[in-house]
């Protein structure tokens, strides 16, 4: 049995934790585009819109500032750009996903005459395949 310090080890050097903070750099500098994108494209057509009221200024007060009493206030303007900024992103990631599956999927099309395609999967196809028949037999069988 590997120990704890022997399988993070193993994560580290394949490749995984690598991986997985570039990830988090891209994802961290594409926070900050999609963010400059909701604030200052976006939201100034849309408060343009709406007779420059700005989105993140809208406030439910729950309570009015006084002399000694701060305001306490639900910030819903706020959230509604953050659903936005929300929206932008799993979209974008959405949309890079469906590229990288298209693209996935015509390497691993073992009809796909473009590639070589590797062994592994060409004999995964055939088993597919196999399965299939068997099914249809024992359908056949069966009525």
């Amino acid at each position: 049995m590997k120990s704890f310090f022997q399988e993070f080890k193993d994560f580290a050097i394949k490749g995984n934790m690598m991986d997985m903070a570039i990830g988090i750099i891209i994802g961290t500098a594409f926070n900050k585009v999609v963010d400059v994108l909701v604030k200052k494209v976006i939201m100034p057509p849309l408060s343009l819109m709406t007779e420059d009221v700005h989105l993140s200024e809208k406030k439910y007060i729950l309570r009015a500032a006084a002399e000694n009493v701060s305001e306490i206030a639900i910030g819903y303007g706020e959230l509604i750009e953050v659903v936005i900024d929300f929206g932008i992103i799993a979209l974008t990631i959405f949309v890079v996903i469906k590229f990288m599956n298209r693209f996935r999927s015509k390497a691993e099309d073992p009809s796909d005459k473009e590639e070589k395609t590797p062994k592994n999967i060409e004999l995964l196809a055939n088993l597919e395949k196999l399965m299939q028949e068997q099914n249809n037999i024992l359908r056949k069988n069966k009525e």
